[in-house]
Formats: structure tokens, C-alpha cells, sequence
């Protein structure tokens, strides 16, 4: 499966970087469902940071970000809202549902992931190293304009001087 597709599919929400439930039963090749009722069964294993399920509003701005929800599509006549899964949240599904396309499948969404965060941490140090440079810069512009004024005061001194020695001297030559 495309790494891209599968982190079109990862939002994020309350701070996590999450996938729905029927994204990954799609990735998975099992109904909704299925997959909500193997969570259901085994909901011990997942605490509120690896899954929890949206509020209306939550899935209201997230249906109005996902350019991929027409109408007729996901959710569109859910009695519920979609359950959410973090990263540990979708790791731990790999152990409840068995099938070798879910195990293959999990491998490459916790791949996605990781991909994600290495991004997140490569912008994260290109920030700082940004916030640096301004500061740095920020200082030299200071120090600059001192040296420019320093010129400017030595040319200005330079021209008074060059007028005196222009001048038509009185006296012998």
C-alpha cells in the first residue's frame, strides 16, 4: 500500500495523530463493523489514549477538512460517530484481528506514522535553526548600522578635509 494514501488518512484530533475506524477497515478489507465489534470485544486493551470515539462537533470540522467525504460516502448516515484510533490505538489492533492482509496492513500504517513524526521532528529543528538565524541576524542589523554610521562619519570628516586642501592658500608658494 502507497505510504501517501495511507497518510492522507491520518488527521489529527485533541492533539493525537489519529486514523477512523472505518479508514482502517477499509485499509484492513473488513466492514466497519467487524472491526468496531473485535474493539468492542476487546476493549480492555485499548485505555482513552489509544482510541476514543469523536464528538458530533469534532466529526462535523473533520467531514468539513476531508475532501474525500461525498455524499453516499463514510459516514454519511452513521448512527454513530467514528472511533478514533492514535498510533498505539492502531498497533493494538494488529493483535485482535489476525488476518495476514491486517498484520501487512498494520506494518505499513505504523510505517505512515513514523514517517509523520520524523517529519514532524526535521520541521521542528528547520524552526529553531530559523528562530537562530533571525536572532542572529536580528544583531548583526544593529551592529551594522553602527558601522554604517562609523562610514558615513569617516566620509563626512574625509569630504571636510578634502574641502580645506582645495582651497587657494594664501602666502608664498
Amino acid at each position: 500500500m502507497n505510504q501517501a494514501l495511507i497518510q492522507q488518512k491520518i488527521y489529527e484530533i485533541r492533539g493525537h495523530k489519529i486514523m477512523l475506524d472505518y479508514d482502517l477497515a477499509d485499509l484492513y478489507e473488513v466492514p466497519t463493523k467487524v472491526l468496531n465489534q473485535a474493539l468492542k470485544r476487546n476493549i480492555s486493551r485499548f485505555p482513552e489514549d489509544f482510541v476514543f470515539r469523536l464528538t458530533k462537533e469534532e466529526y462535523n470540522n473533520l467531514r468539513s477538512q476531508i475532501v474525500t467525504l461525498r455524499s453516499g460516502g463514510h459516514g454519511t448516515h452513521s448512527k454513530y460517530n467514528p472511533y478514533a484510533f492514535t498510533e498505539h490505538g492502531v498497533t493494538m489492533l494488529a493483535s485482535i484481528l489476525k488476518s495476514e492482509k491486517a498484520v501487512q496492513m498494520n506494518i505499513a500504517i505504523v510505517r505512515a506514522f513514523i514517517t509523520l513524526r520524523q517529519f514532524a521532528l526535521q520541521y521542528k529543528e528547520l524552526a529553531d535553526e530559523i528562530q537562530e538565524i533571525k536572532r542572529t541576524v536580528g544583531n548583526h542589523g544593529e551592529q551594522l548600522g553602527k558601522i554604517y554610521a562609523a562610514i558615513e562619519a569617516l566620509l563626512t570628516e574625509k569630504e571636510e578635509q578634502k574641502s580645506w586642501d582645495e582651497r587657494e592658500r594664501i602666502g608664498f608658494k
